[in-house]
This record gives C-alpha cells, structure tokens and sequence, in this order.
C-alpha cells in the first residue's frame, strides 16, 4: 500500500473515533449533568434540544463547505467543534448553568453533524484508492469510540467522578489527537472545480435528480433509522416493552453497540466476496428479523438475541450504501454528501418521531415503523450495484 495512503486510512481511524467517544462520554453524564444544572425533564428537553439544532445545522451546511474548502478543514474545524462543546457541557454542568449546557450541545452538533460528512467523504475517496470496501471499517471505528467512551463514562460515573474534569479530559484528547491525525489528510479533496474550469466541462445533473442515488437514500433513510432507534430507546424498549431492570436493559443497548461494532469490522470482507447487493439486502433481513422478534415474542432471551442481529444487521447498512452513493467517476463528493445528509437526518428526525408515536401506541408497536423501512430496503438493495458494471452489461 502507498505509504501516503496507509498513513491517510490511519488518520481516518482516529478522526472517525474521536466523535464517538465524546458523544458516548457525554451520554453516560447525563444523569448527572441533570442533577447538576437541577433540570426537570421538560428542561432537559429543551437543553437536549441544543444538539438537534446544532447537528441539522452541521448537517445541512457541510456539502456546501465541503464544495468550497475541501474536507481536510470541514473535518479538522468540526472536530475541534466536538471538543469545544465537550468542554462546555462540563463547564455548563460545574456551573449548574443549563443554557449553557445546551449551547455547548449545540456547538458539540455542529462540529459531529459537518465533520462526519466530510469524513465519509474523505473515506470514499479513500475506498477508492484501495479498491476495496473500506468505509464498514472506518465506521467500526467510530462504533469502536462510543464503546470505549462508554465505558470509561460508566467507571467514572460509579465513582462520582467529577463531570467538568472528565468531559474536559475528552476535550484535550479529542484535539491532541486532531492535530496528530490531522495533517494526514490531502487538501482539496471534494473541492469543487473553478467556474471557469466549469464552462469547459460537460454539464452535470444535479445529484437529486438521480434515480438511483434516490433508491440508495431510501435504504440509507431505512438502516439509519434502525441504527438511530436503538441508539435513543433501545434500553426504554427493553425496560417498558419486555420487564428489563433498568440495568439489564443498558446493557441491551452495550450488546447492540458491540454487534455493530463487531459488523463494521468484518463486514468489508463479505462486500468484497459477495458484493454491495448482497451485503445489504442481508443486512436488511437480519435487521428485519431482530426487531420483529423484539415487538412481536413476549420471552427476554429471544429479546435479547434480536438485539444482536438488530445490531449486526443495522451495522453495515449506512457505510456500504455510501460507498455505492460515491460509485463512479464524476461529482463523487457531492453525491456522498447528498446521501449522508439522509442519513443523518434520519437519525435525527426518525427516533423523536418514534418517541410520538409510542406515546400513543407503546415503543414496541412504534418499532413497526423502523420495520416497514428496513423490510423495503430488501427490494432497493440492486440500486447498489456498481454503476461501472451496470453500464458494461448495458452495453453488452
């Protein structure tokens, strides 16, 4: 491998991880972050409220940022947006100041929901490189990173660790490790071309005019929202819906998280033996098939073991139908952008709405929504076939 790409997928590793451990370190604060700004639950909605603004916020100016700068300074610039807002969670917390707590998760959504996007854009540039699937493992690792931020919120909270120093330390590892990861990245890449350069080049269709990236969002727009949906009710699910203590049902949610992980690690050698396709059209059954169990068997094990092809299924999902967004030769990063803003608006919107429904009906019948989805998915999987292949068949 040509050592500038080897030392460009390893920087890759580590920036895709950074905002995972701060949004899993922050998440295990929760419960004391509350007590510390004594917010009421109606409160605390409206804190939390923050990181949604910020995040949509992030989301929806990154592709044009991407076009102007490049994704070396979106990345680096949301990164250090994710530490900053880390820090002034804990500072919020150790004032006892909610506002300022909610700023600080506004700031934390930004920096996630603009860095993250041109991250995948950076990473399919890689895959492209390599030649072989490499996006499932790069998000493995940001599974990885709220695993091991988890734990280490867990441990830290059984101690009553103070909040302010624990998210402040996150804070200097997140921006010592940019800057050491930082410099790895090429300038340029999903730069748009020059207008002047553009007079001279061939028309290019507006991305959402494309038949086939559509088909792609919708099973982006599907297997997120598996994978959103069990990132914020899982545990509730497991508690209200099949008589979880609420210990038991945390570690539902640690299980899904490590089979997530677990699939993004192995799931590149199946895309690369079997193909986008299949990878996802399997993907889509197991994830059909775990959350079926946990709306329809009243019995926790068969629960609990649904949790594991939930995860695994949910698992591969978002990387590999983005891999098959930036398949082709031309506007690459823009058609990666387009399909990761579905993404990450599904994770957004899809789990509040969820939250409205199960109001009404009970979390485990709001699932069958998330199923419906993900059982579509299974017919839109061959919109994933690589465009290159497609076109040669076409004119044979």
């Amino acid at each position: 491998m040509n050592p500038a790409v080897l030392r460009r997928r390893n920087a890759l590793f580590v920036l895709f991880a950074l905002p995972g451990v701060g949004i899993s370190s922050w998440v295990t604060r929760t419960p004391d972050v509350r007590d510390l700004v004594e917010a009421s639950t109606a409160q605390m909605g409206f804190i939390l409220f923050g990181l949604s603004i910020g995040s949509m916020i992030g989301i929806l100016s990154s592709g044009p940022l991407v076009a102007r700068f490049g994704t070396r300074i979106v990345i680096a610039l949301g990164t250090a947006c994710v530490a900053a807002g880390v820090a002034l969670v804990g500072i919020g917390a150790a004032l006892g100041h909610g506002p300022l707590v909610g700023i600080g998760l506004g700031l934390f959504g930004l920096g996630m929901g603009g860095g993250e996007i041109a991250l995948n854009v950076d990473g399919a540039e890689v895959e492209k490189s390599l030649g072989r699937a490499f996006l499932p493992l790069v998000h493995g690792f940001f599974s990885l990173g709220t695993v091991l931020g988890a734990v280490v919120g867990m441990t830290l909270t059984a101690t009553d660790f103070p909040v302010a120093v624990h998210l402040g330390v996150v804070a200097v590892v997140v921006l010592v490790a940019l800057a050491a990861s930082i410099r790895f990245i090429p300038d340029g890449v999903g730069r748009a071309v020059s207008a002047e350069a553009m007079q001279h080049a061939p028309s290019r269709r507006p991305v959402w005019r494309d038949g086939n990236l559509l088909l792609i969002g919708v099973i982006i727009l599907a297997l997120a929202m598996a994978e959103g949906t069990a990132n914020d009710w899982l545990p509730l699910v497991m508690v209200d819906g099949h008589g979880f203590d609420a210990e038991l049902g945390s570690a539902m949610y640690a299980v899904f998280a490590a089979s997530m992980t677990l699939g993004r690690f192995i799931g590149g050698r199946f895309v690369d033996r079997f193909g986008r396709v299949a990878v996802l059209a399997a993907s889509s059954i197991l994830g059909a098939t775990g959350i079926t169990v946990v709306v329809f068997v009243d019995h926790q094990l068969a629960a609990g073991a649904a949790v594991v092809l939930w995860g695994l299924g949910a698992s591969l999902g978002f990387p590999v139908a983005l891999s098959a967004a930036g398949d082709g030769d031309e506007n690459t990063a823009a058609r990666v952008a387009f399909a990761a803003t579905i993404g990450y608006v599904a994770f957004l919107v899809g789990p509040p709405m969820l939250g409205l429904i199960g109001e009404e009906f009970g979390l485990r019948r709001a699932l069958i929504v998330v199923l419906g989805l993900v059982a579509i998915a299974v017919f839109f999987a061959p919109a994933a076939h690589p465009r290159r292949t497609r076109t040669a068949s076409t004119a044979a």
